[in-house]
């Protein structure tokens, strides 16, 4: 199951609280206070791990508790620390503050981590109350509480390609036959609802990502069919792949399609128009998809792949292609 957003509380140990207590030993008339301090509370931490690829081991746990401190003891013992509460996350993972709606962290790479709620301190024992004037005090300090935080987790997939276009279009077939991902396929709209990621491999100097994003429709900005839901997912991939169907299932115009799914990525975020994009009229079996190709040419100036996933025509060519936009944003970076 393929989870992007998570709602959860989290909840930081309390600190131990301080000790009262006197040294009592045979023959040492004047032990004094040995009162030790309580012990630190455990910390919610929020960890992005490489190996997580959805939110969806955080469904049906939605209260992270770390543990509290441990309570001082004589003879100067300071109290056990509470453990950590570590919550494992995918890179790409936004941490947000729930009720102030402000980022907390942006886990872009594999290793990020972000204290969420920061456990209470410990509090001081007795012996740190002694004074000349005061040598058997009897104060100590309770524990500071833990903070509590209500988080919202987003995840924006990080993907070298992402595959963009109309519902039908394709996607999925292409991305099952340039990768091992294996995601659900059938000859109806909106089967993919949710994306998926891919990993291609080019000989053995290159491989990159792509995640298959689930078909955008009008007033997809707005949020209408999920719209945020899938456009979120664009929003972190370097490389645009917008496939082209030349004979829609609904009898819409392919050219048409091309501009609106555009149209809907610059109502959502300008910069995705900043994007490098390939556009690839696909299923170039069927007798539309040259005619399709050739006014697309006409309109933007410049060439347009066609491939069949079907047959694997061109799909090399389209690989060569992803692979020099790459290169050539990892020059200019």
């Amino acid at each position: 199951m393929f989870v992007d957003r998570v709602d959860i509380y989290c909840k930081a140990g309390d600190g131990g609280d301080g000790c009262a207590s006197f040294r009592r030993e045979a023959h040492v008339p004047r032990g004094g206070p040995n009162g030790g301090d309580g012990g630190k509370g455990g910390d919610v931490v929020v960890l992005a791990d490489e190996n997580v690829s959805s939110l969806a081991n955080l469904i049906g746990h939605k209260h992270w508790n770390a543990e509290r401190g441990g309570h001082g003891q004589g003879s100067l013992k300071t109290g056990k620390s509470g453990q950590n509460a570590i919550i494992m996350v995918p890179p790409g993972t936004l941490v947000l503050d729930s009720k102030r709606g402000h980022l907390l962290r942006d886990m872009k790479q594999s290793g990020d981590r972000v204290v969420v709620a920061k456990g209470g301190d410990g509090g001081r024992g007795n012996r740190h109350f002694a004074t000349a004037t005061h040598q058997t005090p009897r104060e100590f300090e309770p524990g500071k509480p833990g903070e509590h935080r209500d988080v919202s987790l987003e995840l924006k997939l990080i993907a070298d390609v992402g595959l963009v276009g109309k519902p039908n279009a394709g996607k999925s077939t292409l991305l099952s036959r340039l990768s091992k991902a294996h995601p659900e396929i059938a000859a109806y709209p909106f089967t993919t609802k949710y994306p998926n990621l891919g990993l291609v491999r080019v000989g053995f100097d290159h491989q990159f990502v792509v995640a298959d994003i689930p078909g955008l429709i009008e007033g997809a900005h707005a949020g209408i069919g999920l719209g945020h839901e899938f456009l979120r997912h664009v929003e972190r991939t370097r490389v645009l792949v917008h496939l082209v169907e030349p004979s829609p299932m609904d009898q819409t115009d392919p050219i048409q399609n091309y501009r609106q799914i555009r149209e809907e990525m610059r109502l959502y975020d300008p910069t995705l128009m900043e994007r490098p994009e390939i556009i690839v009229v696909t299923k170039c079996e069927l007798p539309d998809a040259a005619p399709v190709a050739e006014l697309l040419e006409e309109e933007l100036g410049h060439s347009i792949i066609q491939i069949s996933s079907a047959t694997g025509e061109n799909l090399e060519q389209l690989i060569r292609m992803i692979v020099d936009e790459l290169q050539t944003l990892e020059i200019e970076a």
